[in-house]
C-alpha cells in the first residue's frame, strides 16, 4: 500500500505547495475543506507512526508489542508509576495496560516494587536491561529524526513544534476534545 498525501496544492509526496499558474491566486480553502485536508495528513502520519513504533519496538527486543515502546518511554521519563496512574496516563483501560506490562515483565523490560510506604501499591519501573535498550534504541532514533527534519529550517519546526502542542492540547487522551478552559503555554525554543 503506498501512501498519498496532500492536500489540494501539494504534490503527493511533497512538503511544499505547488507553484501557482501565472496570473492565478490560490483559494484558501473553507474550514471543512480544511479540516478534511488536516485528517488526511494526520492518517497518514499515523499509519507511519504505527510502522515506525512496530520498528522501534524489534529493535528493543524482538517480541515486544510497538504500544510497549510508549510505557517505557513514559516510565523513563516520568519514573516509577502505579499502574493505575500508568493508564491515566495513557488513556487506556487498567486489564489491557496489565496485559503489556506483564508482557514487558516476562522479556525482563520492567519490574514491579513494594511501594514501601503503601503495601498494596506495585510500582513499575524499567530493569537496568530496559533501559538501557530503551537509550540505545532513542539515539538512533534521534539520528534518523535529525536526518527527517534536515530541509526544515528553525521557523517551521518552531511553527510545528507549536501547532502540535495546541494540538496536544485540545485533545485529551481518550481521544475527545478538552473543556474550554485556560490553554496551556506552548513551549519555546529550547522548552518542552
Amino acid at each position: 500500500m503506498t501512501d498519498t498525501s496532500g492536500p489540494p496544492g501539494f504534490p503527493a509526496g511533497s512538503t511544499s505547495p505547488a507553484p501557482a499558474a501565472a496570473g492565478t491566486a490560490a483559494a484558501a480553502p473553507d474550514r471543512d475543506t480544511a479540516i478534511d485536508d488536516l485528517e488526511q495528513e494526520l492518517s497518514v502520519l499515523w499509519r507511519r507512526a504505527r510502522a515506525s513504533s512496530q520498528r522501534i519496538a524489534r529493535e528493543i527486543h524482538p517480541e515486544m508489542e510497538p504500544s510497549a515502546y510508549g510505557l517505557m518511554v513514559l516510565l523513563h521519563q516520568q519514573g516509577p508509576m502505579r499502574l493505575t496512574d500508568l493508564a491515566a496516563a495513557v488513556g487506556v483501560g487498567k486489564p489491557s495496560l496489565s496485559r503489556q506490562i506483564g508482557m514487558l515483565q516476562t522479556l525482563g523490560l520492567v519490574e514491579k516494587h513494594t511501594d514501601p510506604v503503601d503495601g498494596r501499591a506495585q510500582p513499575i519501573n524499567l530493569t537496568a536491561v530496559g533501559a538501557s535498550r530503551l537509550q540505545d534504541t532513542a539515539a538512533a532514533r534521534r539520528e534518523r529524526s535529525r536526518q527527517t527534519w534536515t530541509d526544515w529550517n528553525p521557523e517551521e519546526l518552531d511553527t510545528l513544534v507549536r501547532l502540535l502542542h495546541k494540538l496536544n492540547a485540545s485533545v485529551q487522551p481518550g481521544g475527545e476534545p478538552e473543556e474550554p478552559g485556560e490553554p496551556e503555554e506552548p513551549p519555546g525554543p529550547g522548552r518542552g
